[in-house]
């Protein structure tokens, strides 16, 4: 079994682009392969409570640069970082993630204007968002699972005080390191964390 383990870590190391002195041959190639793309739904957060008439604006979420890209990172362990081979999201996952955040909220119709912070009126409230996870982690005993982290803070747009920071975090196991495995199980984490930032947003608004 630790050999099993060792190989299939060692095939993750092997799926970073352009890292080794003799990788330049296998760039070009994969640069002309197609890559299978994914892309996550937005998750509607409850419609009961008040509305509001007030504004929010959300902001382009701060990410590392190996979160920044529109590939799909994953851990073979703590100290490195890969990408899944042959799959990418439909955009750099901040701007996915923004996304998902915009329409999740604003489709509750409890906020009367939710948008990017780069468009749309002067806000009343801007939402900051920080990745620090959104990955695969190979465990110890050969199995998968995907983990998000997310910071919001919210603040007031005319004095920039800050009003609410919290943090959000969950896992869930993957049976492999497939794309459309690992992209379901990233889609089943968001259908509990994305109502949940919702609601939280929406009583700080």
């Amino acid at each position: 079994m630790q050999t099993l383990i060792l190989n299939r870590r060692t095939a993750l190391l092997g799926a970073v682009s352009v890292l080794g002195g003799c990788s330049t041959l296998n760039a070009l190639n994969a640069a002309t392969e197609p890559l299978n793309t994914y892309d996550l739904l937005p998750v509607m957060g409850s419609k009961k409570g008040g509305r509001t008439s007030r504004t929010l604006l959300i902001a382009r979420p701060q990410a590392s640069a190996a979160l920044a890209t529109d590939r799909i990172m994953i851990r073979p362990d703590s100290a490195s970082i890969a990408y899944l081979p042959d799959a990418r999201w439909s955009d750099e996952l901040p701007l996915v993630f923004q996304s998902l955040l915009i329409r999740s909220i604003s489709a509750t119709d409890r906020i009367a204007y939710v948008g990017r912070s780069d468009a749309g009126p002067v806000p009343d409230k801007a939402l900051l968002v920080r990745m620090d996870a959104f990955e695969v982690n190979a465990l110890a005993d050969d199995t998968f699972e995907v983990h998000v982290d997310i910071e919001l803070t919210i603040i007031n747009d005319r004095d920039q005080r800050v009003v609410a920071t919290r943090s959000f975090s969950q896992s869930q196991s993957t049976p492999s390191e497939d794309a459309r495995a690992v992209v379901s199980a990233f889609q089943d984490v968001l259908n509990n964390l994305i109502p949940t930032l919702s609601e939280w947003v929406i009583q700080r608004v």
